[in-house]
């Protein structure tokens, strides 16, 4: 009865599992569609969503020395033909503005696919000496890609995210940045999202379009699909020579500067609702839910029982928490459904004889486990119930994560399991973008990661049969 499904408009994953996302982030009212192809607006639901994934990770940023920044949105062409490399990888995806007002502009400008290339030019007029650095910029802001597919959170033309910018005196600084900020994304998404990651190295056929290395953090869907949660990049010092950035450095002398970006967008909440949802909706982890405990009193035409749910409101307020009462005219199973649909972590269910017996029947969303709780306690309850929600959400993750996750030594074997099983396949690697490229031509594969924590599953690479140097993580991906 627990897991009996309560919103008949949903699709069930099982059944069509991109038209279950897409019934969820409709009936959620996370999301709906423009007149444009390809941009989306966010509605109240889906955007608050952001707004706390913004804050908790602006928190981050800040505690690790970043300053906020905002740049314009257009690139002029020259400028963006500057580093050759990066701008080859976005071409195909750029949008460009040709005409202002009534005039034709003497030079194309881009609507940023991202902004390197902005900031290299405003560091070169800031970055004078050694004391200059470091530089540890973020943006929070939109970009445009004109993709040709979109979907949901997952694939937009126009999409929110945070991009960070950094330039530093030398390059084993320029590393420790990348890491550094490659973990405090791990640490959001399992301590902030409950979504298990996978850290590694991309490889050079996927790695950003200038970068020298990336790095990435890569979950597992419950369609065992990959998603890239996201992404940090160290530059070295190409885009400081091809810009013109120098710094006198302590010894007198001229050097380029190193640079890193690192970004995340509102792909995450596509990651949140496929790691986390069921067939009944969203499941949202606790510290990101834009109400993380409902009130649904029972039998308001009975005396006192609206003025008791709205004290306890009151009081999970008064606590800190994200708490909001449901006083419609509904029925309290419409009421369940509804919010249950909307992925509320926690329901806490208050009627007459909860009153007189000093209690309330608090109700988890991931796992529908029912209990009775005293009003006497109830902030400290909530908030530990709301921590016990995040852990379930994250053993269940890691469990589909671990659960999906095989050990292939032929190239044969890793088409088998990939067919059959789906989910993430480790082989060993030769290195060459040769046998990347024959693993997505015979098995549907990209490389996601060259992991962290490296295993030896042999001595030859699967593909070629030449002397493997690395473990590689293959998967589908979104």
């Amino acid at each position: 009865m627990a897991n009996e499904k309560k919103v008949e408009q949903i699709t069930d994953m099982e059944v069509d599992f991109a038209q279950w996302f897409t019934d969820v982030c409709k009936k959620a009212e996370l999301i709906d569609y423009s007149s444009i192809k390809g941009m989306f607006i966010l509605r109240p639901y889906g955007y608050a969503i952001w707004e706390n994934i913004q804050s908790i990770m602006d928190g981050m940023f800040k505690a690790t020395g970043h300053e906020n920044v905002y740049l314009p949105m257009l690139i002029p062409e020259s400028l963006l033909q500057k580093e050759k490399d990066h701008v080859e990888g976005f071409a195909p995806e750029c949008a460009w503005v040709t005409v202002g007002g009534s005039e034709k502009l003497e030079e194309r400008l881009c609507i940023r696919p991202t902004s390197e290339t902005l900031f290299c030019e405003h560091y070169k007029n800031i970055i004078h000496s050694h004391r200059d650095l470091p530089k540890l910029y973020n943006q929070w802001c939109s970009v445009l890609r004109w993709e040709k597919t979109s979907r949901p959170f997952l694939r937009h033309r126009e999409f929110l995210w945070q991009e960070g910018h950094t330039m530093h005196a030398t390059e084993d600084e320029a590393r420790e940045e990348t890491q550094r900020m490659l973990n405090v994304y791990a640490d959001f998404m399992e301590n902030t999202l409950a979504m298990p990651v996978v850290k590694g190295q991309k490889t050079d056929k996927e790695k950003f379009n200038g970068a020298e290395e990336t790095y990435t953090v890569e979950c597992m869907m419950h369609d065992k699909k990959a998603l890239q949660a996201g992404t940090s990049h160290y530059f070295g010092d190409g885009f400081a020579k091809a810009f013109g950035i120098q710094f006198t450095g302590k010894d007198n002398q001229l050097h380029y500067p190193h640079q890193t970006s690192w970004g995340v967008s509102t792909r995450m909440i596509g990651g949140i609702i496929m790691t986390h949802g069921d067939n009944n909706g969203l499941v949202l982890p606790p510290k990101i839910a834009p109400i993380q405990v409902i009130v649904v009193p029972v039998a308001t035409h009975k005396e006192g029982v609206i003025e008791a749910a709205t004290a306890l409101k009151d009081r999970l307020l008064a606590a800190g928490l994200r708490a909001k009462i449901d006083l419609s005219e509904n029925s309290l199973g419409w009421k369940c459904a509804e919010y249950e649909m909307k992925g509320v972590p926690l329901r806490l269910e208050i009627g007459p004889r909860d009153i007189e017996a000093g209690q309330c029947v608090a109700v988890r969303r991931d796992n529908f486990e029912k209990t009775t709780v005293s009003l006497d306690t109830i902030e400290q309850t909530a908030k530990s119930m709301l921590e016990d929600v995040h852990h379930g959400l994250f053993a269940k993750a890691k469990k589909n994560l671990d659960d999906n996750t095989f050990a292939a030594a032929t190239l044969e074997e890793a088409k088998q399991i990939q067919q059959t099983k789906g989910g993430f396949i480790k082989t060993m690697w030769c290195g060459e973008e040769a046998c990347e490229l024959k693993m997505k031509e015979v098995a549907g594969m990209s490389s996601r990661c060259v992991p962290f924590a490296q295993e030896h599953l042999g001595d030859v690479c699967p593909i070629c049969g030449k002397p493997a140097k690395k473990m590689v993580y293959w998967g589908v991906a979104y």
